[in-house]
């Protein structure tokens, strides 16, 4: 890393959480550098059309500014810097966040206020698959929880953003929340109405199964007008009938229950990196942060998705071998510019 780092360089090591490696010690190594870096574990990683569990993948970007550390994302307990000036669409903020922490809609609320609408925004939410929240975040600053990473980067960005799930009920209310957790939909416990909609399309009930082995196939839909609505995962339910996302819901968000088909998800995947690809002259990298939780529906046509990913673009002129990670929760600016905190989602970057 040392030989190919410029000035301006930043290193993002993604570093997959079964490989084993002390993390300690691997930022004692990478401080002994004079390379910039960030990084994080995430569940997977992606190497060109190959998934990953045990190993360390890095990507190399350019424009580097400066490294920020957020911490006390739960408490809002941070002071973002505002820059100074209006940015343009040549420059990108590159964010890790603690998936599992709650606050990160208001953290990217915060950061979209600080940059503005007009540069782009990349990023995901690393941590483990066991959803227990612990250090998953690393940087000259430490091993950090309840944090994230961004960074300024005066390069081009562009983005391919989608998922594929699509409408089974709704829409409905969430007429009452706290952060990440659904307490009433339709001024009922969130559970029961939610079970009505997926049990009577599944044909099982979730007494039948551990919850997250069905909620996985039915995310929520946050409606969003004119526009692909944003996914929320879903992943408990508490003993009041509280249903416990990945992501805050925002209360009085119309919300739509979706359901997915394997095929249509993986074309949406490889939509992304058109989208992404047709913006793209001659990018310098490429990188996807995919759901971990589209692995656990897919599960063994997952690698068609990252297949079609690379071939899309492959086929699109882009020459950089594919590197990313699967997340809880995907960052990126998308349409006009609007920041979001995405689930169940696909985002392909190119920089140039």
């Amino acid at each position: 890393m040392q030989q190919k780092a410029t000035p301006d360089a930043l290193f993002v090591v993604m570093v997959a959480e079964n490989t084993g490696v002390d993390i300690d010690e691997l930022m004692t190594a990478l401080n002994e550098t004079s390379c910039q870096y960030i990084g994080g574990l995430f569940p997977k990683l992606i190497f060109d059309d190959a998934l990953i569990d045990q190993g360390v993948v890095v990507t190399q970007l350019q424009g580097l500014q400066k490294i920020h550390i957020a911490r006390g994302l739960a408490a809002g307990s941070y002071d973002l810097e505002k820059h100074p000036v209006a940015l343009g669409s040549d420059y990108c903020v590159f964010t890790l966040v603690d998936g599992l922490a709650s606050g990160i809609s208001g953290f990217l609320s915060e950061l979209y206020r600080s940059y503005g609408s007009e540069i782009r925004y990349f990023g995901g939410g690393a941590g483990s698959l066991s959803l227990q929240q612990a250090p998953c975040l690393f940087s000259r600053e430490g091993f950090l929880q309840d944090a994230a990473i961004y960074c300024l980067l005066n390069q081009s960005t562009h983005l391919g953003v989608k998922h594929g799930w699509e409408k089974l009920g709704g829409p409905f209310v969430a007429t009452k929340t706290s952060a990440n957790v659904v307490e009433e939909i339709n001024w009922r416990p969130a559970f029961e109405v939610y079970r009505e909609v997926v049990e009577a399309d599944y044909g099982a009930s979730f007494d039948s199964q551990p919850f997250f082995d069905i909620a996985k196939g039915y995310p929520f839909g946050m409606v969003r007008e004119g526009s692909e609505c944003v996914v929320r995962d879903p992943i408990a339910v508490n003993d009041d009938g509280h249903l416990i996302c990945v992501g805050e819901v925002p209360e009085n968000t119309f919300l739509d229950v979706l359901k997915g088909k394997n095929q249509e998800l993986i074309a949406a995947a490889e939509q992304a990196a058109k989208i992404a690809a047709d913006q793209a002259k001659q990018p310098a990298a490429a990188m996807v942060i995919d759901c971990i939780s589209r692995v656990l529906f897919l599960d063994d046509n997952f690698e068609q998705e990252v297949k079609a990913v690379t071939k899309a673009l492959q086929d699109n002129g882009v020459q950089p071998t594919m590197r990313g990670a699967l997340t809880l929760g995907e960052i990126s600016s998308f349409g006009e510019g609007f920041l979001e905190f995405f689930n169940k989602t696909t985002v392909v970057g190119l920089f140039e």
